[in-house]
């Protein structure tokens, strides 16, 4: 990292200026599986844009109350539904003893997350015969009974037909037994080629496919009927049903409101310049006490924080009010490796070490110092990740990204600046470092002319 060049500072400011400034950009979508791509943008989570908030109540079930454990549980399974609709950074919490609380910042399709989240979860598979049923029908299940019920479901996943290339839903279902999920369906569909069965979520048909053939070992694979195969929100919405479809307990939706970003917006607004006059005066004491350094430091700060929020737009990562002041947190640690460095300059410069090598001499001895303190920051900020809740998780990702990136700003930017100013001529000035004439000892040694040498001899 120390021997890191010009060039590749200059590569990484360029893609990050790009990242950031580039309207429309679009890069692949790795978490899609029809490879498609996604805009670059900043993503803000619901206390800056505003969103929807859920509560939800847990109902008894056959006379039995939800517990703490079993709320848990749906919670998770609910946390899990939510995620595979790419909502930035839910928020979903248990209050009181029967309440599930849902935040969602930024939803397009408000109907669509109520109905995922609001499905009760009684996921049944169902024989329809020569009957044809459509997405959304509701089937009287005394008229169709059910073959079994979702409880025999082990996996699901988004897969691609072979021929055609395009998505289907595979799952696999038990097959420990005669009354398993994998042999009464071996038995159907070697005994009803060419009919329909329906995939169905609290009497709801989600899938209605038809037999093409037995099925004798439980691994099912559904297509849509087209060579393009399912589109890809309604494969990973099958998928989300089929893992995530049963809930424990009944669930009703007690209240909903849409949360205004006008507050959000002041909040934001708020931050940016508190965030903005604390950098501005952090600039301002780093030129006045270290001059020329202070400017550099200035710079790298700067450079700092176009490529912060590039890799912000990147992964991309949910600002919120908690991720600004993990950005911020992070900001004063970057002005803190720089002041380590320049005081160990200083004091290089004062035993009369020539300005290069007191440089080089800063930045190796405080270096040691630096990577202790951003190493305690970045476990802190891991156990943070690993065991807190969506908010805390927020804060915790932004505050590594900001550690790390402020440790090659501070020790590869600075570094490879510094090298080259010290080697002018005009940046062999005492006040340029915030020293006196008679503290600053340190010149570069000048080699002798040849006349000088000559007249030694």
């Amino acid at each position: 990292m120390r021997r890191a060049g010009p060039a590749l500072i200059i590569l990484i400011g360029i893609l990050a200026l790009i990242i950031d400034f580039f309207p429309g950009l679009r890069l692949p979508d790795f978490t899609a599986n029809d490879g498609s791509s996604r805009v670059v943008e900043t993503k803000l989570g619901l206390d800056l844009e505003g969103g929807l908030r859920v509560e939800y109540q847990a109902l008894p079930k056959d006379g039995v109350q939800p517990s703490r454990e079993a709320l848990g549980v749906i919670k998770d399974i609910i946390e899990r539904r939510v995620n595979t609709t790419g909502v930035s950074e839910p928020v979903v919490v248990v209050q009181g003893d029967d309440r599930v609380v849902i935040e969602l910042p930024g939803i397009s399709d408000v109907e669509s997350v109520r109905r995922l989240v609001g499905q009760t979860g009684k996921l049944d598979f169902v024989p329809l015969g020569t009957t044809q049923a459509t997405r959304g029908q509701v089937l009287d299940l005394e008229q169709y009974p059910p073959l079994f019920s979702g409880d025999q479901l082990e996996s699901a996943a988004v897969g691609q037909d072979q021929q055609g290339g395009g998505l289907t839903v595979t799952f696999v279902l038990k097959n420990d037994g005669p009354q398993s999920g994998g042999q009464l369906f071996a038995k159907y569909t070697s005994e009803n080629i060419g009919r329909f069965f329906a995939i169905v979520l609290d009497g709801s048909v989600i899938s209605a496919p038809s037999i093409k053939d037995a099925i004798p070992n439980g691994q099912v694979e559904i297509s849509a009927g087209s060579i393009a195969g399912f589109p890809a929100k309604e494969a990973n919405e099958l998928v989300t049903v089929l893992k995530f479809g049963s809930l424990p307990f009944p669930i009703k939706e007690l209240s909903s409101e849409q949360i205004s970003a006008t507050l959000g917006e002041q909040f934001l607004n708020q931050s940016l310049v508190a965030g903005f006059l604390g950098i501005a005066l952090v600039i301002t004491f780093m030129l006045l006490y270290y001059r020329l350094p202070g400017l550099i430091a200035a710079f790298a700060l700067v450079y700092y924080t176009i490529v912060v929020l590039a890799i912000f737009r990147l992964i991309p990562v949910t600002l919120t009010l908690a991720g600004i002041a993990g950005f911020v947190l992070s900001v004063g640690m970057a002005v803190d490796a720089n002041i380590l460095i320049f005081e160990r300059m200083k004091e290089e410069l004062r035993v009369g070490k020539s300005l290069p090598a007191a440089v080089e001499a800063g930045f190796n001895r405080a270096w040691n110092s630096i990577l202790d303190s951003n190493v305690s920051s970045l476990i802190t900020a891991t156990i943070l990740y690993a065991l807190g809740s969506s908010v805390i998780r927020g804060f915790a990702l932004v505050l590594i990204i900001g550690v790390l990136t402020s440790m090659f700003s501070a020790i590869v930017v600075t570094r490879s600046i510094m090298r080259v100013l010290v080697r002018q001529d005009w940046a062999r000035r005492a006040r340029l470092f915030g020293l006196r004439d008679e503290e600053f000892v340190a010149v570069t040694p000048q080699r002798p002319s040849r006349r000088a040498l000559r007249a030694d001899v």
